[in-house]
C-alpha cells in the first residue's frame, strides 16, 4: 500500500508525551494514508514502552531504537530512511509542534505555485517557552540567518515537510536538522516557509540550552558555509 506521509518523531525521554502525541497524529491526519516513526534515541525511560502501548491502538505506528544515544539529527536520519512514503513530516517528540499544522504544510505542497520546492519549513509565529527560551532561539536563528542567508526564520522548528528523495541527496552530520534550509538550497532545491502554532511544553524536560542552540552551533554553521562554498565552486558541466 503506498503511502501519502511517513511522520518522524524523535524521542529521547518522552514516555508521558508519546501516547498522546500518537493519538493527536492519528486524528489529524485521519483522512490520508500514513504512518508514524517514533525513533526513541537511547532513551532510559519508559518511552519505548510507551509507543508499544500506543501502537496497540494505532496500527500506523512503528518504533525505531537507537542502541545508544546518537542526537536528534541521527533519529531524523534513521527515520527518514525507514521511512515508506515520498514525503516526510517531522515533528519534535515534546508535544510543543501541532500534529495538525501538517495538514498546513500538506495543503501549502499542493499550491500550484509550489511543485517545485522539496522542503516545507515550519515558523512559529507565536512562541509559547519562557521569555529565556525566546531569547535563546531568536540569537540562534538570527546568527544562522546571518550566516548562511538562507533566508529561512525558523530554522528550529521541529514540524517540517520534505521530499523524501531530497533529503537523501543532502550530506550528513552531528546537529544537521538545524540546518536542513539551507542543506536543501545547496542541493539545488527550492523552499519556503509555513507559519505554524506553537504550544508550551506539559510533560519532560527540554533537552536544549543557549550552549547546544547557539555556541556548539557555531561550529556547524562554518561546515555548512564550507559545503555551500565547496558547492559553488565545484566542476563546471557542459554538454556536448
Amino acid at each position: 500500500m503506498s503511502l501519502d506521509l511517513s511522520v518522524v518523531i524523535p524521542v529521547c525521554n518522552e514516555a508521558d508525551n508519546v501516547g498522546p502525541l500518537a493519538r493527536e497524529v492519528a486524528v489529524a491526519l485521519g483522512g490520508i494514508k500514513f504512518e508514524i516513526l517514533f525513533v526513541d534515541d537511547g532513551s532510559t525511560d519508559g518511552t519505548a514502552h510507551a509507543v508499544r502501548v500506543a501502537r496497540k491502538s494505532i496500527s500506523h505506528i512503528r518504533l525505531l531504537r537507537h542502541s545508544f544515544r546518537s542526537g536528534q539529527s541521527a533519529a531524523v536520519d534513521s527515520g527518514v530512511r525507514h521511512a515508506r512514503a515520498e514525503w516526510i513530516g517531522t515533528l519534535d517528540g515534546d508535544g510543543q509542534n501541532d500534529p495538525a499544522d501538517l495538514l498546513r504544510l500538506l495543503a501549502a505542497r499542493l499550491k500550484a505555485q509550489n511543485p517545485a520546492i522539496a522542503l516545507f519549513q515550519g515558523h512559529r509565529t507565536t512562541r509559547k517557552d519562557n521569555g529565556f527560551r525566546k531569547l535563546q532561539s531568536r540569537i540562534a536563528n538570527a546568527v544562522r540567518s546571518t550566516m548562511l542567508g538562507d533566508g529561512t526564520p525558523d530554522t528550529g522548528c521541529g514540524i517540517k515537510l520534505m521530499n523524501r528523495a531530497a533529503y537523501l541527496e543532502l550530506p550528513r552530520f552531528d546537529h544537521m536538522h538545524r540546518f536542513l534550509p539551507a542543506l536543501f538550497l545547496r542541493s539545488g532545491h527550492r523552499v519556503t516557509s509555513v507559519a505554524v502554532s506553537h504550544r508550551p511544553r506539559t510533560h519532560g524536560a527540554s533537552k536544549y540550552g543557549m550552549l547546544n542552540r547557539l555556541w556548539v552551533g557555531i561550529v556547524d554553521i562554518f561546515g555548512v558555509m564550507w559545503l555551500r562554498a565547496r558547492c559553488q565552486a565545484g566542476l563546471e558541466v557542459t554538454e556536448e
